[in-house]
């Protein structure tokens, strides 16, 4: 590791409320933080731990206490290497606790029960928050990863079989000149229920429906707006993956574009929506929107990830 690359947080906190202490622990375990000293806390020095340090500072001074915040060297005592084995060794035990839980969901396979599909959810959020403060590869989280990937597949056909969404490789249909809902709903549906979905395009004035089509963002569609609703929160919901924090942070960003709203306000809402606005103008086939679209989407569920 280079020199000058390491965040160091010193903080007194009041005494009173009580509860302030407590919170402020929390939100340094939160962050990844590693304990050195009494009041002593060492991050690795990125943009992203630089901002985690400097609201916690604030936090602490705003309730009356103090922080002081370094960017060092090296701490004395201390190697690099031993500042690094020591934070693979912070998170060790909770990637332990997780494979202990994932290893029995794997023991109920291939037959999931609603209670087993939503404590898969827990993991794989749970494991997506350990490993954004994993700095230096704990060993055992290729092992989690591992038993989550074996167990991906077989939670997700029974979320697919729950919802009625069992069957692959169906025919979606929905309207010629696809904007943002059906583009985001042709993505969801490849991404997470139907990799082999294949979509087809029609006048809605002409179109008459077939039997094992499935009709989405349209007229007497099974998947379409319900209430105030846009058809990707709809599928979202029917296919049980709400537990996903991504794609429902997505589906918000969607609804507020598609139904010209703000009630959620994401920032990032008005930069899709010139993105998906430009795909339209310049890509006239529905084919290549959903593909040039898939691109978009998935790199927002990375994001949000």
């Amino acid at each position: 590791m280079s020199k000058a690359s390491w965040l160091l947080l010193l903080h007194q906190i009041p005494p009173k409320p009580a509860y302030f202490r407590a919170k402020v622990l929390r939100r340094l375990s939160q962050v990844g933080a590693l304990a050195v000293k009494n009041s002593a806390y060492l991050l690795p020095a990125t943009d992203d731990t630089l901002e985690d340090f400097e609201w916690i500072s604030q936090e602490i001074t705003q309730q009356g206490g103090a922080a002081w915040l370094f960017r060092v060297e090296m701490i004395g005592g201390m190697s690099e290497d031993q500042i690094e084995d020591s934070f693979r060794q912070l998170h060790e035990p909770e990637f332990q606790d997780l494979i202990q839980q994932t290893s029995a969901l794997l023991e109920q396979a291939p037959h999931f029960s609603d209670d087993a599909i939503l404590s898969y959810r827990k993991l794989v959020r749970r494991h997506q928050e350990l490993k954004r403060i994993d700095f230096f590869g704990c060993p055992s989280c290729s092992e989690l990863e591992e038993l989550l990937s074996r167990i991906e597949k077989q939670t997700k056909q029974a979320v697919l079989a729950q919802a009625g969404l069992a069957e692959r490789a169906q025919v979606w249909v929905t309207r010629k000149g696809v904007k943002v809902d059906r583009i985001a709903s042709a993505w969801l549906i490849r991404r997470f229920i139907d990799p082999e979905a294949k979509f087809r395009f029609v006048d809605p004035e002409s179109y008459v429906h077939s039997p094992g089509e499935i009709r989405f963002d349209m007229f007497l569609g099974e998947y379409t707006h319900q209430g105030d609703l846009c058809t990707f929160e709809v599928l979202i919901s029917e296919g049980g993956l709400r537990s996903d924090p991504a794609l429902v942070a997505i589906a918000e960003i969607v609804h507020d574009i598609d139904l010209k709203e703000d009630r959620y306000q994401h920032a990032e809402t008005s930069g899709v929506a010139r993105m998906v606005g430009g795909l339209c103008v310049h890509t006239p086939a529905d084919d290549d929107r959903l593909e040039r679209g898939a691109m978009l989407f998935d790199s927002l569920y990375q994001s949000f990830r």
